[in-house]
């Protein structure tokens, strides 16, 4: 049984990982072939940092990310407190539910309804365009703000609720208590979805394709727009550096929980030696 389990997941690895492997290959490529690998060189990656558009198309899905993951986050962690603070359960079960829509809903949905809540806007203002960089904001805003929340909500629950009320008999206010107490405690939840936020932001393309407008492109929108005549090598560099990026983030994020976990662990245990010798 644990060789064919071992055989099992050793082909499904190698069925998600087998394309990225390729791409990460060829990306390195001296030739445009596919099926042939000519020579080892970095020509494409020159290639990528001499053509402006494409990063341009970069530096405007980073701002934008960066943009997104700060509101997102602040936003988020301030729902996440409100939430837990919930005395009713119906009405905790609810702003869950409503939470959880964001996350569920298929982004075309999203995407289609956002377009046409921002045209309708722009249009009773009388704007001129009303699909720009505020609107793309808000878009990933939107459905960046939950997985922040889904992330914080679990650290609020399981921090000691005793905590913020004794800082509070000491003489702190609730800011200065939530600065002071629970804002250490929440933030690996904290941390962990911000980077979901970014690495979120950072390759949507379906709710960024309805809500962007003609001045301001995001680089998956330049990408589907390559597709359409012939995606030169340099993508896959492109693709490859983004790749490390991204795991580079998730990596981070798991480091963070871990030690997260581990801090948890030891609490555990002190609370357990503390009442066995009391």
């Amino acid at each position: 049984m644990k060789l064919s389990s071992k055989i099992y997941s050793g082909i499904i690895f190698g069925f998600l990982f087998a394309p990225i492997a390729v791409l990460l290959i060829f990306s390195f490529n001296d030739a445009k072939s596919l099926s042939v690998f000519s020579d080892f060189s970095f020509k494409w990656y020159v290639e990528l940092f001499r053509d402006r558009n494409t990063l341009t198309a970069v530096k405007n899905t980073l701002v934008l990310a960066a943009s997104a993951t700060a509101v997102s986050t602040v936003m988020g962690t301030l729902a996440a407190v409100g939430i837990n603070k919930l005395r009713s359960r119906w009405y905790r079960t609810a702003m869950n539910t409503v939470t959880d829509i964001p996350m569920t809903n298929p982004d075309i949905i999203t995407g289609i309804s956002l377009m046409l809540m921002f045209v309708f806007v722009g249009r009773l203002f009388g704007a001129a365009t009303s699909l720009n960089f505020v609107t793309m904001l808000i878009a990933h805003v939107t459905f960046c703000t939950p997985y922040v929340i889904l992330q914080v909500l679990p650290k609020l629950q399981q921090m000691d609720k005793s905590l913020p009320e004794a800082a509070m008999d000491l003489g702190c206010t609730p800011f200065r208590a939530f600065l002071k107490v629970e804002l250490p405690e929440i933030m690996p939840g904290i941390i962990t979805g911000a980077i979901m936020a970014f690495t979120l932001s950072l390759d949507d393309f379906v709710i960024s394709y309805f809500t962007s407008g003609t001045g301001f492109e995001t680089l998956p929108i330049r990408i589907y727009a390559m597709t359409k005549k012939t995606v030169t090598p340099k993508m896959y560099a492109l693709a490859t550096i983004i790749f490390f990026v991204t795991l580079t983030l998730l990596l981070v994020s798991n480091v963070v929980d871990n030690d997260d976990r581990r801090k948890l662990k030891e609490k555990k245990k002190e609370k357990n030696k503390r009442r066995t010798n009391g």
